[in-house]
C-alpha cells in the first residue's frame, strides 16, 4: 500500500560520488589554477577565435547578397 511506513521511506539516499562531483562543480572557482594549458585555452577562446571570426567577416563584407534573389541568380556581388 502507498503511504509512509518502514517499507516506504520518504528519505532519499544520495550517491556520495554525485555529491562530491556537485560540490566540485559548485566550488570550481576555488580550485582553479593557472597552468600553461589553461592559459593557452583562455587565450585561444578570448583572442584567437574572435579575431578569426572578425577577419572572416571583414573579408566577406559586401560580397554576398541574399535579398531579392531568384532561382538561378548568384549570391556573389563582386
Amino acid at each position: 500500500m502507498a503511504g509512509k511506513g518502514p517499507k516506504n521511506p520518504t528519505t532519499l539516499h544520495f550517491d556520495p560520488a554525485l555529491v562530491k562531483w556537485n560540490n566540485m562543480m559548485v566550488n570550481r572557482h576555488k580550485y582553479f589554477r593557472w597552468t600553461p594549458r589553461t592559459a593557452w585555452l583562455t587565450f585561444a577562446y578570448v583572442v584567437v577565435v574572435p579575431t578569426m571570426l572578425g577577419v572572416a567577416g571583414y573579408m566577406t563584407e559586401g560580397k554576398y547578397e541574399f535579398r531579392g534573389k531568384r532561382r538561378g541568380d548568384l549570391i556573389v556581388e563582386y
